[in-house]
């Protein structure tokens, strides 16, 4: 999800590398850095923060190149400073490198690397994958191979690129799952992470495959298979404009980061999912697991949804006695705190100001912290005792989709581990590991549904009020749905679980009146229908989410989505708020709203 930059030609190489970062900054960062050849040697400037940090160093300096890299990272391995920043020098000071993605065997290679005498200076996981290329490098061959050799020992996700000073008019990068698009030019070639960096000064892209290594020269861009085959690239020509090319070809961020969520989940797991088992490094040791004796969950908005569906699986997989408390109220409700609870923070920005408040009452409770943040070195992430990153990358719509999403998630990974530590009779983690192992494709074939979904918004967009309805943690997700159609379309909403509609809501109801209806609880399916009737009876359209095995629910309604059968009750629920989303985009879509950057409202709320 960051931004990556490469240049090799005539021209200063620098400048062009530079350019190209800030035309990825609307992708959000937290440092900056650019490798080039000087002299005898490379040389890396990096700077922690904003873009203008780095031109400044530069500037100061004012070098020339004829080829450089460069980088702006959001932080997953180590605070936002300048030693975590890219690029990277590998052991000798030879190779420079910069990297996108997780690489989940760092710590294994770094620890074979120490004892034989290696030295790093950052925490992240992207030094030690320069020092294996490094090591690769000093056994003689040309940069390309030497990467293609080091890749095959990385497991995880990766997009590198790299140079060395050996040989300076190469720029060797390599795919796998973190995208890498290479540009065409004469006498010059281009890299980058995503195309708008790239229009400026080409529109002849190619897009690496994963597993690919290619060598970019001044000559041409070639590239290799992981065994060393020739592949063969397929240049287009882009004719977007650059505010088109930053949405990736989608007309608005927010459904481009809706397609986005089977990487998101790709990359919330990473690092995490072992063959048998589960790894969460940096949590409390197994003792204080067994000493918890209740959760409080502290959120504001989609957090807090997030924060019922863990209150959902807690109590249901652990026997945990969990309450949720929205962050504005937590402080003025004198609320009662166990010492052996813990207090769990949800933040996507981890600067929420009302959580933030939370927590250092909690602190001085000496209440046990842990955040679950997206924002590596946030305010939340440095002032909880343990922190759980969502790796979910930034996220430019104000309404939040993705992050939702992987709040969910690590909640559903934070439950399995938990289970395990405590040995709960009756949850089998192993097979929780394998559901949400598919779990990346079953989203991306609920993205499947978004024409179908499009068609029922087309009917209800001129709805002045829609329903929103489940059972158990259906009733979950249709709080976060409705608030999503609020949030962009602007549409009023009732929401509850279905079964409390007929004690006051149901007398919303008129003729025609939409109701959303989440059927994915197998257990409560029978209750459901009994609702739904009593909707349809009062002149109500129902539309209903459910999974392909559900013989009931599709022949009771007006409308239905079908989502895959993930085997996991919590995971069924939360695959649904996919084709919800996808409804609430359409919904403003048809009404002419503005939806990145609705009405009133603002992406991280610093203030009280």
């Amino acid at each position: 999800m960051c931004g990556i930059a490469g240049y090799v030609g005539q021209r200063n190489a620098i400048e062009i590398v530079l350019d190209q970062i800030e035309r990825l900054e609307y992708r959000g960062y937290d440092s900056t850095g650019v490798a080039f050849k000087s002299g005898d040697s490379l040389q890396i400037m990096k700077r922690a923060g904003k873009l203008a940090h780095l031109r400044a160093a530069v500037e100061e300096e004012n070098p020339f190149s004829e080829v450089a890299i460069a980088h702006s990272r959001w932080a997953t391995h180590g605070a936002p400073n300048d030693l975590n920043a890219h690029p990277h020098y590998d052991a000798t000071g030879e190779v420079a490198l910069i990297h996108n993605g997780i690489i989940e065997n760092y710590l294994e290679l770094k620890e074979e690397l120490t004892r034989a005498g290696h030295v790093f200076q950052s925490e992240t996981d992207s030094e030690v994958a320069a020092h294996i290329i490094g090591l690769e490098y000093a056994e003689g061959v040309p940069l390309e191979e030497a990467v293609r050799r080091a890749v095959g020992k990385f497991t995880g996700a990766y997009g590198f690129v790299v140079i060395s000073m050996r040989e300076p008019g190469k720029i060797v990068c390599a795919r796998n799952a973190s995208p890498l698009v290479v540009g065409f030019g004469k006498g010059e070639n281009f890299i980058a992470s995503d195309i708008p960096a790239l229009l400026p000064y080409t529109r002849t892209v190619a897009v690496l495959d994963n597993e690919m290594v290619a060598l970019v020269t001044t000559e041409g861009i070639t590239a290799v298979s992981p065994d060393g085959r020739t592949v063969k690239l397929s240049p287009f020509d882009v004719d977007w404009d650059i505010e088109s090319a930053e949405k990736g070809g989608y007309e608005h961020f927010m459904l481009k980061e809706i397609h986005e969520q089977d990487d998101v989940v790709r990359q919330c797991l990473a690092g995490r999912l072992g063959q048998e088992n589960l790894t969460l490094d940096g949590l409390f040791g197994e003792h204080v697991w067994q000493d918890i004796d209740r959760v409080n969950i502290i959120a504001c908005g989609t957090a807090y949804h997030a924060g019922l569906m863990g209150k959902t699986l807690f109590e249901k997989m652990l026997r945990l006695p969990t309450d949720v408390y929205f962050s504005s109220e937590f402080r003025y409700n004198d609320p009662l705190l166990s010492p052996k609870s813990l207090a769990v923070f949800v933040s996507q920005s981890g600067e929420t100001a009302d959580s933030l408040a939370a927590l250092r009452l909690c602190k001085e409770r000496r209440i046990r912290t842990l955040g679950i943040v997206n924002v590596v070195g946030s305010s939340i992430a440095r002032e909880v005792d343990r922190v759980l990153y969502t790796q979910a990358g930034p996220e430019i719509s104000v309404a939040s989709t993705k992050a939702y999403l992987a709040q969910c998630l690590v909640l559903y990974l934070l439950g399995l581990h938990i289970a395990e530590i405590k040995e709960m009779p009756g949850v089998n983690v192993k097979a929780g590991l394998k559901a949400v192992r598919e779990f990346p494709e079953y989203v991306k074939e609920a993205l499947d549904l978004e024409s179908s979904i499009q068609d029922v918004a087309k009917q209800f967009a001129n709805s002045k009020l829609a329903f929103f309805l489940g059972r158990g943690a259906d009733a979950n997700v249709a709080l976060e749905a409705a608030l999503k159609l609020k949030e962009i379309a602007y549409i009023p909403t009732q929401e509850c679980p279905a079964g409390e509609m007929k004690h006051g809501p149901l007398a919303l109801i008129e003729q025609g009146t939409l109701s959303v209806v989440g059927a994915t609880q197998e257990d409560v399916r029978d209750k459901l229908v009994s609702n739904i009737r009593e909707l349809q009876a009062r002149g109500s359209h129902v539309l209903a989410i459910t999974t392909k095995d559900d013989e009931l629910t599709p022949t009771v309604v007006d409308s239905c989505a079908m989502i895959a059968q993930t085997n996991d009750w919590y995971l069924n629920a939360l695959l649904s708020i996919v084709p919800l989303q996808l409804f609430s985009y359409y919904m403003a879509l048809e009404r002419g709203c503005e939806i990145d950057q609705p009405r009133n409202l603002a992406k991280s709320v610093t203030v009280e």
